[in-house]
């Protein structure tokens, strides 16, 4: 079993570096805005009205049909002008994957009794809320990122929720509101350890989980961080296009300065100003989409924070960020723990997300456009999430090396990416040609388990898969998978199994 000091500090380094800023306001186009007018409790919302440009689709999921010379670099539109759609990429009707409940509650909803609640958290876990907020000197905000990151200390495993800004929810001393207004609301009525204390409440009364430390991280903050550490790497299964900026200096009030971007599919390499629009950005998707490229940035940093020995530069980099980061972890605790973070990989983090059909849409009797908890769904959701996962520890004993035997450039990226999600180790090496026209699974194993070679070949959408046999005790690897021209690799994370 891994020490729980293996895991922590790359936790609350990330957690420090990159609980990034998920607020539409200054990353979208200036568009006209109709105030809704929301029910009793709640603040009035002013949402952006987004035109669609083309006709979406729902048959191609955050697929792109970029030609094949394209299709694994990170695109452009032809011309940098906001009213010109990209010819080639696919969108999604979201309004029909994500209906809105025809039965809708009654106006008061019924707070949760928390005598009832049983929590779903125990003292074997620690657990750490991950803040994203606009704040700014003089305005209003709201914490529209939030992710619990739960640690198992003496097993090494840790659970990634996240949570929509759009929850409606139980507020205790406000009542019934959406999730994201929680921390203002601590900070301006005075509540009892400020806004992370009411955020904390909140999601102990709602979720069932205890938070035992937050860190909270501006939008400025998180761009410095990632170019601080020379960039990430991030692996984009499914292309994504949405509105951005021509250039950050230009005026993003002036409808002129914004054009259609895209990136991936492929392994893309960020510097803070794209990492952040990448997870940010949401007006052509929604905010369940936004949660699992929050998830995938955070990932990358991960990664990156090990990769760089970002661990022994923790002093510099807490008197650079603390300016920007809210948390109530000091310098001490993260040099106790850096020593240990180098056994840390992405196979040992399950990624879950609230999302349907754990929420159903449901529109107020002010207006106000929310997310309502299916209360069953969402519990056994969470029970998974926060219990302990004994499979999980089998899978991260398992390490599949990945081969690009295709013709696209980064592919194993994609594919080892989508084995850590599932829970594998993976490892990367070069295929001896490029030009498989049909992926390859070899087992090296002694015992040639069936169950292990399917559950591989499903994790990542190779049914058609030739299956080698190939026993070798000496291998340092159990499983070799050899990527062909029939892989395709955009997958959604929250349906692989655990």
């Amino acid at each position: 079993m891994k020490s729980f000091f293996y895991y922590v500090p790359v936790l609350i380094l990330s957690i420090f570096l990159s609980a990034c800023g998920a607020s539409q306001a200054s990353q979208q186009p200036p568009l006209p805005f109709i105030l809704i007018t929301s029910a009793p409790n709640a603040s009035p919302t002013p949402t952006p009205f987004q035109p669609l440009l083309y006709t979406p689709t729902a048959a191609s999921f955050l697929l792109s049909s970029a030609p094949a010379s394209q299709a694994f670099l990170p695109t452009e539109t032809s011309s940098p002008t906001p009213t010109q759609a990209p010819e080639a990429t696919a969108t999604v009707d979201f309004s029909q994957l994500f209906p809105t409940s025809a039965a809708p509650p009654p106006a008061e909803i019924p707070a949760v009794n928390p005598t009832a609640l049983l929590p779903l958290t125990d003292n074997e876990t620690i657990n750490f809320l991950l803040i994203g907020s606009d704040k700014r000197p003089g305005s209003s905000y709201r914490t529209d990122t939030l992710v619990v990151a739960i640690v198992w200390p003496k097993e090494g495993q840790v659970s990634l929720i996240s949570i929509p800004r759009d929850l409606w929810i139980f507020i205790p001393s406000i009542g019934m509101q959406r999730i994201n207004t929680a921390y203002q609301s601590g900070e301006i009525y005075d509540y009892a350890g400020g806004g992370p204390g009411l955020l904390k409440d909140t999601i102990s009364y709602n979720l069932g989980i205890r938070i035992d430390h937050t860190a909270m991280v501006e939008f400025d903050g998180f761009r410095r961080i990632v170019d601080t550490l020379g960039g990430i790497e991030v692996p984009i299964s499914c292309a994504y296009t949405d509105w951005r900026l021509i250039d950050p200096s230009y005026d993003e009030e002036n409808e002129n300065n914004w054009w259609l971007f895209t990136v991936g599919p492929g392994q893309v390499h960020m510097d803070g100003g794209l990492a952040l629009w990448y997870a940010r950005s949401r007006s052509k998707s929604n905010d369940f989409d936004r949660g699992r490229r929050q998830q995938e940035t955070l990932r990358a940093i991960f990664l990156k924070a090990l990769q760089t020995g970002t661990f022994s530069k923790i002093p510099q980099l807490y008197n650079d960020f603390s300016s920007t980061v809210v948390t109530d972890l000091g310098l001490s605790d993260l040099l106790r723990m850096a020593p240990y973070a180098a056994n840390f990989t992405n196979a040992d983090i399950r990624s879950y997300y609230i999302r349907p059909p754990y929420v159903t849409s449901w529109t107020t009797p002010g207006g106000a456009a929310v997310l309502l908890p299916n209360q069953d769904s969402l519990n056994q959701m969470l029970l998974e999430a926060t219990t302990f996962s004994p499979r999980a520890v089998q899978r991260e004993a398992v390490k599949v090396d990945v081969q690009n035997g295709s013709t696209f450039d980064t592919m194993d990226a994609l594919a080892a990416s989508r084995l850590n999600y599932a829970g594998y180790q993976t490892s990367i090496s070069a295929a001896d040609r490029r030009d498989y026209p049909s992926s390859v699974l070899v087992d090296f194993t002694s015992t040639q388990d069936s169950n292990q070679q399917q559950a591989i070949i499903s994790t990542l959408g190779l049914y058609n898969a030739n299956i080698i046999s190939l026993r070798d005790a000496n291998s340092a690897v159990q499983y070799r998978v050899i990527l062909g021209a029939d892989y395709q690799p955009c997958f959604q994370p929250e349906d692989l199994s655990h």
